[in-house]
């Protein structure tokens, strides 16, 4: 693992330090690499998201195409 050195103003350092107080991390490090894993998540999720809003429709979301998805789940175990 390599090192990053960042500089926070000494509220958003204050914020850090008081998360990691509250439990949860073990140290600044821990927290700032999981904001940076969630950032990660949400940045896939909208590319997975443009790219399915940019895919055309297969079939039509009609009435019949709800009612077969509601069979399928109560169908369901």
């Amino acid at each position: 693992m390599t090192t990053m050195n960042i500089s926070l103003p000494d509220a958003l350092r204050a914020f850090v330090e008081a998360r990691v107080a509250q439990g949860g991390y073990g140290t600044s490090s821990e927290y700032l690499r999981e904001l940076i894993r969630k950032d990660q998540d949400r940045t896939h999720l909208r590319e997975l998201l443009l790219a399915g809003a940019m895919t055309p429709p297969t079939v039509s979301a009609d009435r019949d195409y709800f009612d077969r998805l509601r069979d399928g789940v109560n169908a369901s175990p």
